[in-house]
């Protein structure tokens, strides 16, 4: 289904509310705003298969664009909004985007984009204008609300975060299907989490990354509410799912960990009986952060392990998960393989590099065939790789134990820094932490732990003691960093993605931008 198909049914119910004005967008204005933004589109001379990209902050007026562009048969690419003009410009210009959108929000950074980018036909500027931009909101005024004579589903072309590298964009065919047959994984969703009309979901994150956005245009192709969050706050999170009686929602694991960090009195003043399916994804959640979690939520927890490739899935049930803990569950789209660096498979229990098998690999790295023929298996080119290092236990359950990029070989031994992170981040004086490998002129490489040490809590030696007593009691002693270094904010996005790559090269005397 489509905005138009519950314009029909539910035109005055919200299809997506701004949690912090309250402004909500009902279907009829969905339906009738996207509808115009799609014919201006295609006055333009965009034909599916073009490319617009979109370069704005959580607000509701993102829904409309996407919509535009879902049932035009383009491919959307949304920019990350904390990028700078450089950054977005790299972004736009690898697109090949015909029109960029942004808005006055972003106006400082977005109109240093134009000079880079000679390619593109038109900038349109919502919620004001700046010379060089046109006023969103006038362009499409005049252009009739019903929908184009033909709508092919169009598609998301989104950028890999940048955490490791330049990213890349991520790009799947369009398969000629009619958008009012519903977007891609609807149907998976209702299966699975139950999503409907009397759904209200709530999301924590910011619309440019694949998951939110992925979930959020499920959600509301199945006629639920989207309740969105400009930013996330974990005590306004709960208050959100009290106050608009939310049903479905999704997490980061460090959401969870902000959460229950706070006190025992903020925790339980809300009420949250509605809350029916909390999904979880992005990173390994700690185990014992997730048993607080279900301990506090009950079983309403289920966690997925995917990518915006879309090339495999896993899902695991809270219930399935207490059986085994750290678990990202079984394969739910595709085959499980797990392989050591030369493409053999290895036996149960053993960890190597976690690859799907499908019928046919469905993505490209945009411009970057190198980076495509990376990712697939040396000898099944229908068997695709995130980076991911894990391993299956005799059920096929899979465990993920970290990224191949972040792994530390110190001493000629392996070491995943997942684990020590979950060890120290459950210390009630760590915020949030990082640790990698950084140079060392005996064993190659040594761990180390940077902290972001909890509010009012002096950074110091006498902390660093305490951390590292408090690893020693968890840890094996070769994990256990060498030792801690802290800094004031860790710098995480939005979506719970670490940019450790920037933390690394501050040791390695590396310097450079985000995403260079």
């Amino acid at each position: 289904m489509y905005p138009g198909h519950w314009a029909g049914i539910q035109p005055q119910a919200p299809a997506a509310i701004d949690a912090a004005t309250g402004d909500s967008l009902t279907w009829a204005q969905l339906d009738a705003r996207s509808n115009r933004i799609a014919r201006w589109l295609a006055g333009r001379g965009l034909v599916p298969g073009d490319h617009v990209a979109l370069f704005m902050e959580n607000q509701l007026e993102f829904f409309a664009v996407c919509w535009a562009a879902l049932r035009s048969g383009l491919y959307l690419t949304c920019v990350n909004r904390y990028f700078t003009a450089e950054e977005v410009a790299y972004v736009v210009n690898d697109s090949a985007a015909k029109v960029v959108i942004t808005s006055a929000a972003l106006a400082d950074v977005a109109c240093r984009v134009p000079p880079l980018c000679p390619d593109v036909e038109a900038w349109l500027m919502v919620d004001g204008v700046r010379d060089g931009f046109m006023p969103f909101e006038e362009s499409i005024a005049l252009e009739p609300a019903e929908p184009l004579a033909s709508e092919p589903a169009g598609d998301f072309m989104l950028y890999s975060s940048g955490t490791t590298g330049r990213p890349k964009g991520i790009k799947r065919p369009l398969g000629g299907a009619s958008i009012r047959d519903g977007v891609r994984n609807a149907e998976a969703f209702r299966l699975r989490y139950g999503f409907g009309p009397d759904s209200i979901y709530l999301s924590p994150a910011p619309l440019y990354h694949a998951a939110p956005l992925a979930y959020c245009m499920g959600a509301q192709s199945l006629g639920s509410t989207v309740v969105m969050m400009r930013k996330f706050d974990a005590l306004e999170a709960l208050e959100l799912i009290e106050r608009h009686r939310i049903t479905h929602s999704q997490w980061v694991p460090t959401m969870f960990v902000r959460m229950l960090k706070l006190t025992e009195a903020e925790r339980s003043r809300f009420d949250l009986c509605s809350h029916q399916v909390a999904i979880h994804a992005a990173a390994p959640c700690p185990v014992e952060v997730k048993r607080q979690m279900i301990e506090w939520w009950g079983p309403i927890l289920g966690e997925y392990y995917a990518g915006t490739e879309g090339n495999g899935s896993t899902y695991i049930s809270s219930e399935e998960w207490l059986e085994r803990p750290g678990s990202v569950g079984r394969a739910s789209r595709g085959v499980l393989h797990i392989c050591d660096e030369e493409g053999n498979e290895l036996p149960v229990g053993e960890s190597g590099l976690v690859y799907f098998e499908q019928d046919m690999v469905t993505f490209e790295y945009h411009n970057a065939p190198d980076k495509t023929r990376s990712s697939q298996h040396p000898l099944h080119p229908n068997w695709s790789t995130l980076g991911d290092v894990g391993y299956l236990d005799e059920a096929g359950y899979l465990f993920l134990t970290d990224r191949q990029a972040f792994m530390i070989i110190s001493g000629g031994v392996n070491i995943y820094p997942q684990e020590v992170e979950d060890a120290l981040v459950l210390h009630e004086k760590v915020a949030d932490v990082a640790v990698f490998g950084v140079p060392d002129p005996d064993f190659g490489e040594a761990v180390k732990a940077v902290v972001e040490p909890a509010l009012g809590v002096e950074p110091g030696p006498d902390l660093e003691r305490e951390l590292l007593g408090f690893a020693r009691e968890r840890l094996a002693h070769f994990m256990v960093p060498r030792s801690v270094d802290f800094i004031d904010t860790m710098p995480r996005l939005p979506t719970g993605k670490l940019y450790k790559r920037l933390l690394k090269d501050r040791y390695w005397g590396k310097s450079g931008g985000t995403i260079v």
